[in-house]
């Protein structure tokens, strides 16, 4: 598969990493080259100094031959137009980074697919999505939900009041047990695990269970004493805090606080008046002390300095609040960040290169994501008649070590999966794997 990156920024260079070692046919334009220096050498990939908007440029890196051509500059006009020409020239599939919710809306879409761009990713709205989700349930470290709500994945740290530990899984319950352990991080390392593997003190433990059962998942976690997050304060005022602030539930009292007037102001002018705005430095604890820090329940770090935002979850934790999230850019600090347990942490480039390493997936994929703190991706599939996977019940498909299937959702139904289960056409089916190992396992769905 032939891939143009244009954008040679932090999510245009993570993609690039990503993909080379997949072995496909990688080119990452930019025209700057100092940002293309280190990477020729040391990724699997074509490195070629030209303008993404420049039809000679774009005809140099063979853009007319392109099976996807990805434009993440910052800049989001430069995105569009690249896209615009790559499709014009011949590429047959284009994506562009925008910073413009509009453009999502339906009918913009749908202009945008006629003018040649394929499918727009916003990065910001992403990740903001995620914290919400994350923010919801103070005992949780990811949230997601697959088809509605119908199937969810829970990521939650094992403290010493859980039920389940030292226990092999095998151990635990019946097969009707109502959750699936589908990923094990503990330390640097993540597990898919087997019926002899325990949960141990400390682990982040990824669960697949359904609605009704998220109760006795935070039951057997020792969960039940963390407060329900009402009151959220958010210390940063980017374009990723605007997002969160409008997503969250009604019920939820947000502050945001940042040291720059003239941002206070405009976001005064973007938010309604349930979100309140504090001109204030975020570092200065007795400033968040006095706005209610000890009685809020969520404190989210969404500065542009990964640092600052790992030191003030940190700082927050002392001061008794129970869930904190922060914004790490910097990917070499992530796992940093989790060894000083500081709750969730939100990268922006993984959720973005999740979102366009689905759309290089042949099989019929509606999400991938990359599970930050653990080195695993999880991808939910439709089952397509005669695939493979439909032939024989779980335990006899002979899947790839070091994947499993967490769940699946049959006629809007979650359904935990045993190695019995027989899947069947039409069912969307959510399965685990270690990272970069998602191309292994699609054979089976296609």
């Amino acid at each position: 598969m032939k891939i143009i990156i244009a954008g040679a920024g932090a999510v245009g260079t993570h993609l690039a990493k990503l993909l080379s070692r997949e072995k496909q046919d990688i080119i990452l334009m930019d025209d700057n080259e100092e940002r293309l220096s280190t990477l020729s050498s040391n990724f699997d990939l074509m490195t070629v100094t030209a303008s993404p908007t420049s039809i000679t440029g774009l005809k140099e890196v063979g853009a007319g031959e392109a099976d996807l051509f990805i434009a993440v500059t910052p800049d989001e006009s430069r995105n569009m137009t690249a896209c615009m020409l790559a499709n014009n020239l011949g590429a047959e599939k284009t994506v562009a980074r925008i910073d413009n919710y509009e453009y999502l809306l339906p009918k913009n879409k749908e202009f945008f697919k006629k003018l040649g761009v394929d499918s727009l990713i916003y990065p910001e709205m992403l990740a903001a999505k995620e914290i919400v989700s994350s923010v919801r349930m103070s005992w949780v470290r990811q949230w997601w939900e697959f088809c509605g709500g119908a199937l969810i994945l829970i990521g939650a740290k094992m403290r010493e009041k859980a039920e389940i530990l030292d226990v092999p899984l095998y151990k635990l319950g019946s097969p009707e047990l109502p959750y699936h352990v589908v990923a094990i991080k503990r330390g640097g390392e993540t597990l898919i695990p087997r019926g002899e593997d325990a949960i141990q003190l400390h682990d982040i433990v990824y669960f697949t269970t359904t609605r009704k059962y998220v109760p006795y998942i935070r039951k057997i976690t020792g969960k039940e004493n963390y407060a329900d997050v009402r009151n959220v304060m958010i210390m940063g005022g980017s374009r990723i805090a605007v997002r969160t602030a409008q997503y969250v539930p009604d019920y939820m009292q947000v502050k945001i606080v940042d040291n720059d007037l003239a941002r206070c102001n405009r976001l005064t002018e973007l938010l309604d008046d349930k979100t309140m705005i504090i001109n204030g430095d975020g570092r200065d604890m007795d400033l968040l002390v006095e706005e209610g820090l000890k009685n809020t329940e969520a404190f989210v770090a969404l500065t542009g300095n990964s640092e600052t935002n790992i030191l003030a979850c940190l700082a927050a934790k002392r001061m008794g609040v129970s869930k904190t999230v922060a914004e790490v850019e910097n990917i070499d600090y992530i796992g940093m960040a989790e060894s000083l347990d500081i709750g969730t942490v939100i990268n922006k480039k993984m959720i973005a290169a999740s979102h366009i390493y689905q759309m290089m997936l042949d099989a019929d994929v509606s999400n991938v994501k990359c599970l930050t703190f653990a080195n695993a991706d999880v991808a939910e599939f439709t089952v397509k008649p005669d695939s493979k996977i439909t032939k024989h019940p779980v335990k006899d498909l002979g899947l790839p070590k070091g994947t499993t299937i967490g769940g699946l959702i049959r006629q809007g139904e979650g359904v935990v999966v045993t190695g019995n289960t027989l899947i069947q056409p039409g069912d969307h089916v959510v399965v685990f794997c270690l990272s970069m190992m998602i191309k292994k396992i699609e054979k089976f769905f296609s």
